[in-house]
């Protein structure tokens, strides 16, 4: 069997290691849609900059998503510039990046992540992450809110859920534009995925997690469900 192309570097969970990111989600779904061979390198959070920064020097931040595409020696960061050059040299299946329903779609997302930051901050710590990355993560995020983690949950714990209601049952909305499943009708694009990656992020943090994403719909789930089934064949690769 040939090598990988691909080297995909990804933030592992505890035991058993998995996908579960939004952002990661995306270039993985991307990647699975296009059929690339890739294999995944698991990178604790302290271990990205020093990792990174070898590759690409003068950066103001190191994160992931970052690909490295082993022929042209190349390193990607950045989902969406990912996405673009990936879309460059495998135009097929198309993504439609340019479609004005990924703007669309990020109005609401931007809110629902704004809302449920405080929930989905304490809980990656405290239910995804491994021993070595949880005290780095911990660190750096207290040190952007000014707080705890824990403290800031326990302040947005009984209002977030009703905050992003509105955004959540927007984006059904859109969803509910077309026949469905996906956000163009019968027809999947990278929206798809940016909605998808969220809603397996969801997933990833817990069943009561995701049960508050589906009261928050409008319409039940009954339209996240859908897309989640439909984006099936592209989401079953999640750890490796």
């Amino acid at each position: 069997m040939a090598p990988a192309s691909i080297l995909l570097y990804d933030i592992p969970t505890k035991d058993p290691q998995r996908c579960w990111s939004f952002n990661l989600w995306k270039t993985r779904l991307l990647l699975n849609f296009k059929g690339l061979d890739y294999t995944t390198q698991w990178v604790e959070y302290p271990d990205i900059r020093p990792l990174l920064e070898k590759h690409l020097p003068g950066e103001e931040e190191y994160t992931l998503p970052t690909i490295h595409l082993l022929k042209d020696d190349t390193y990607i960061m950045d989902s969406l510039k990912i996405a673009r050059h990936i879309e460059a040299i495998h135009p097929e299946p198309p993504l439609y990046l340019d479609s004005p329903l990924i703007d669309q779609l990020w109005q609401h997302l931007r809110g629902v992540l704004i809302a449920i930051q405080p929930i989905h901050i304490h809980l990656i710590a405290t239910r995804l992450l491994s021993e070595k990355s949880t005290p780095y993560f911990f660190e750096t995020r207290e040190k952007d809110i000014g707080k705890s983690t824990a403290e800031w949950y326990r302040e947005h714990e009984g209002t977030a859920w009703e905050k992003s209601t509105p955004h959540f049952s927007a984006i059904t909305a859109l969803l509910k534009e077309t026949d469905g499943p996906f956000f163009m009708g019968g027809v999947v694009s990278y929206v798809d995925f940016i909605w998808a990656a969220v809603l397996l992020f969801f997933k990833t943090l817990g069943d009561d997690v995701f049960a508050n994403v589906l009261k928050a719909s409008g319409d039940d789930g009954e339209s996240f469900k859908a897309l989640l089934e439909a984006v099936q064949p592209w989401s079953a690769r999640n750890d490796f």
